[in-house]
């Protein structure tokens, strides 16, 4: 039985429907953002809403059912539940905010969708590289915003006039958000010489440090379309191995047959 629960729950019918379930959920949550649409249709909005709610906790239940213990050793299992635990949490008495929380159900398409789950495991790979690139930029920050208080802090206090200001300052640089025009060449009139430090840091920061971020996710992303192709080639070896294996048999077979025949 729960061998047929699992083929029923991994069929593309069932998947498919899950998704645009979660599709549609995901409009009605923006349209209970709409007060003229909540004012005419809240009550059916609401009645919808439910109706999702409880397919997913049926889905829920069905898995758990048919995987048993096993369904707690995925993460993308322990995920969906707590998505929709979430959901039936009482928003009342302090949870009110939770209420919000609900739009995170769309996040489900990424757990049952084979293509988004590999972009976000080739991302979570990334992320071990991706804390020392981060580490690195931290320091290079940090040396960048005191340089830029004892350069700078004097003249404008209100972008540098602190190792605060002086950071978020850096990083509106680092993003090349009206860097220029905005913030140097106005630093540049009092310090002539400010372009300096500004030039060689968005050098470093912009075209270099967050180059090795975006490297790092690319090689994880490609490693793992790497590693799906292996397990496709894997599985249609064997698939073809056990075909062989049977024509060698029924072959066999055949031959045992012309072989006990009368001459």
């Amino acid at each position: 039985m729960r061998a047929n629960l699992i083929r029923w729950l991994e069929s593309p019918i069932v998947r498919n429907t899950i998704i645009a379930v979660i599709l549609f959920n995901a409009v009605i949550l923006g349209l209970e953002t709409s007060d003229p649409v909540m004012a005419r249709f809240g009550p059916l909005i609401l009645a919808l809403d439910t109706a999702c709610l409880v397919v997913f906790v049926v889905e829920i239940a069905a898995k758990l059912v048919a995987y048993g213990g096993r369904f707690f050793r995925s993460g993308w299992n322990l995920f969906d539940l707590a998505i929709v635990g979430i959901a039936l949490v009482p928003a009342a008495q302090g949870f009110s905010v939770l209420r919000a929380l609900r739009i995170l159900r769309v996040l489900r398409v990424v757990s049952v969708t084979p293509r988004l789950r590999r972009v976000v495991e080739g991302f979570i790979t990334a992320l071990p590289g991706m804390g020392s690139v981060f580490l690195l930029m931290a320091i290079i920050f940090y040396i960048g915003a005191v340089m830029a208080t004892k350069l700078f802090g004097d003249g404008f206090p209100d972008w540098f006039g602190d190792l605060g200001n002086s950071a978020y300052t850096l990083f509106q640089i680092m993003t090349l958000e009206s860097w220029s025009m905005g913030i140097v060449r106005p630093v540049m009139e009092a310090y002539p010489y400010a372009w300096a430090f500004f030039v060689p840091f968005i050098m470093v920061t912009t075209f270099a440090v967050v180059n090795l971020l975006v490297g790092l996710i690319v090689n994880s992303m490609q490693d793992a379309h790497a590693e799906e192709d292996v397990k496709r080639t894997d599985a249609y070896r064997d698939e073809v191995l056990s075909r062989l294996a049977g024509i060698e048999a029924r072959l066999a077979a055949a031959e045992a047959e012309r072989a006990g025949r009368p001459q």
